[in-house]
């Protein structure tokens, strides 16, 4: 079964939206120019438009920074639990790979913020993983990188009596006047298939829906990045995991999660946006923390 690659993960998030100019309207437009953070825009479709609030906006701000020295990008983090408080650092490099050395090195690096600026009063356990397979979405390139693909979307307040989406992405596109605005194809009643725009400002949580054509797909792209060829899907040679029969594996297993050693990015999103948190580790070690005091542990098989 497929499971986080972690060392020590979890989101909810954004800047506080507002009502949007127009409604979720039909679009077709061209791809991402600028994305919506808070109130500001900017041309890089590389920077997240979803982003936390409270505690994990308070660690995000802090190592995000020092993740991206490190040649990572920050996904997002997470705090959930009461007692025995899990806070969740969820990283990638920018070809979307993640290896446990990556963990490792991230929790390594930014323990020592943690210990030192305190952002999280208490005790909590650190975790570090990857995005995964059916990943969260954050940036505008992350709706590019990954159309023609089923995800889901939940919005902070709603549009046209609707907060949730489920469909196949069409991109991102900036160039909408009030911000940019996510594209998705969904069935609509008594109109059918139609591909809506999605005001990025107001999109509370976006993640891929785990299909089989995406577990094929992120195979691909995981091997490819791997020989350092461009992650364009392109086909698996004689040599690589047989991603049909991957798929058939994890239908037997009853739980749609990818089986694959080879595959560094794989990792199973502990925060659905139905709730859904049923996902197991594939490897861990827990930093239990109290204040400054910290005992590091190793990856579990």
């Amino acid at each position: 079964m497929a499971k986080p690659k972690t060392t020590d993960s979890s989101n909810k998030r954004s800047a506080d939206a507002t009502p949007a100019g127009d409604p979720v309207r039909n679009t077709r437009s061209d791809a991402a120019a600028s994305v919506i953070g808070g109130d500001a825009a900017t041309d890089d479709a590389s920077v997240r438009f979803i982003v936390e609030t409270g505690p994990a906006a308070a660690v995000a701000t802090l190592i995000e920074p020092a993740i991206a020295d490190l040649g990572f990008r920050l996904v997002r983090v997470t705090v959930s639990g009461k007692e025995g408080k899990t806070l969740q650092i969820m990283a990638e490099r920018a070809d979307g790979t993640f290896t446990i050395d990556d963990c490792e090195t991230v929790s390594r690096n930014v323990s020592p913020l943690l210990d030192v600026h305190d952002p999280m009063p208490g005790a909590y356990r650190l975790e570090v993983s990857s995005p995964g397979i059916d990943r969260p979405l954050v940036r505008p390139s992350d709706f590019e990188d990954w159309a023609g693909f089923e995800a889901r979307i939940e919005l902070a307040e709603a549009v046209d009596g609707r907060k949730r989406f489920k469909g196949v992405l069409d991109g991102y596109d900036g160039a909408v006047a009030g911000g940019g605005e996510v594209r998705i194809e969904c069935d609509l009643p008594e109109v059918g298939r139609q591909v809506l725009g999605l005001p990025a400002r107001l999109i509370k949580d976006a993640k891929l829906v785990l299909t089989d054509d995406l577990i094929r797909e992120a195979l691909n792209r995981a091997k490819a990045a791997k020989r350092g060829l461009p992650a364009d899907g392109a086909e698996l040679d004689a040599d690589a995991l047989d991603a049909d029969q991957l798929v058939a594996d994890e239908r037997d297993d009853g739980d749609h999660a990818a089986d694959n050693a080879d595959l560094a990015a794989d990792n199973a999103d502990l925060d659905d946006l139905d709730h859904d948190e049923n996902t197991p580790d594939l490897e861990q070690s827990d930093l239990e923390k109290t204040g400054a005091d910290k005992r590091g542990g190793t990856p579990e098989d």
